[in-house]
């Protein structure tokens, strides 16, 4: 009996030296998750794995069964990125193994997390969902936008055409500008235009005004101004300009109103230029003889395309220039 049993009591001894060895700690230790920005070291290449062995009865009698240690398995299931409105899919647990890395920490943002090993490689796997932004607020894009074209007073928006097309009307040259906010209340020009000519006359300086004042302008130089100068010195070829927009009060006055030139709506002409280079000038020629009486028809012509005139005679303010403005009054124009 005793002979029969020693192979038993073999059997016995290793499965309890098998069971032992299973409870042991694994031969190394598990491996740290990759920090962010940071590459996995692929491990050393260890022994091979060893080939698995059919169970049976050995050569001494004794039955040994043989532990092979199966692939790595990620830490969690490989998951596609999710469809735009859609929803992500169900992860799929994986089996776990013996000397698989532990799972990524949650509190660990899901582009880290989503870095495992898989065989001792990183393995950049889908998120549960895109990485985009957050929805922009509301009106966001109309701001952008007001804020790449902020409106720069005067600044040039869209030239007129040589031909001439400011304001849409033939003859009339110069650019469109952003509108004009005035320091003072009641100042500014929600439409103006830089005027540079008018039916082919040059102003000496460029005219900041509103349409109405360049629409009257044009109107007075073909009605009045070419007609009354006529051939006289070889023809009107320019205007001298003194006055445009300006955000003032009239005449300059502390407390008095605000002019017509802060409106855009007046302009000032201190000369009439010849073609011979002459020039017709109100400071010096308003009083009797050709040239005076040549501006006095213009002054006079004047009244009507504009609603307030004012010359040499109104007031020492008009000594030397013509004040034409497109101000209405319900009794009629106002020319002095």
């Amino acid at each position: 009996m005793k002979g029969r049993g020693a192979p038993y009591l073999a059997a016995l001894l290793s499965l309890a030296l098998g069971g032992a060895a299973l409870a042991q700690a694994p031969d190394r230790s598990p491996r740290p998750l990759v920090r962010p920005g940071a590459q996995a070291a692929v491990p050393a290449s260890g022994p091979a794995a060893a080939a698995p062995v059919a169970p049976g009865p050995a050569a001494d009698g004794v039955t040994r069964v043989a532990i092979v240690p199966g692939p790595q398995a990620p830490a969690r299931s490989l998951r596609p990125a999710a469809r735009p409105g859609g929803t992500a899919p169900a992860p799929v647990a994986a089996a776990p193994q013996a000397d698989a890395p532990p799972a990524p920490s949650d509190a660990l943002p899901d582009a880290i997390a989503g870095l495992v090993f898989n065989g001792g490689v990183a393995t950049d796997l889908a998120i549960p969902r895109s990485l985009r932004p957050s929805l922009r607020p509301d009106g966001l894009e109309q701001r952008v936008r007001a804020t790449a074209t902020r409106q720069i007073p005067g600044r040039v928006t869209q030239p007129g055409s040589r031909s001439g097309d400011l304001c849409g009307i033939p003859g009339l040259v110069g650019e469109r500008l952003e509108p004009i906010t005035g320091r003072s209340s009641g100042c500014g020009i929600a439409e103006p235009v830089r005027l540079r000519s008018v039916d082919g006359i040059a102003l000496s300086s460029p005219a900041t005004v509103n349409c109405d004042t360049a629409r009257a302008l044009q109107t007075w130089v073909q009605r009045s101004l070419v007609p009354t100068v006529g051939r006289t010195g070889g023809g009107v070829s320019s205007l001298r300009v003194v006055a445009s927009y300006a955000c003032r009060t009239r005449n300059n006055q502390a407390g008095a109103r605000i002019s017509e030139h802060g409106r855009g709506n007046a302009i000032d002409i201190a000369g009439i230029g010849l073609a011979n280079g002459s020039e017709l000038t109100v400071l010096s020629d308003w009083g009797g003889g050709r040239d005076g009486r040549i501006l006095r028809d213009l002054h006079r012509g004047a009244c009507g395309p504009f609603g307030t005139v004012l010359g040499p005679n109104s007031d020492r303010f008009h000594r030397d220039h013509f004040h034409f403005d497109v101000a209405r009054y319900r009794s009629g124009p106002y020319c002095r």
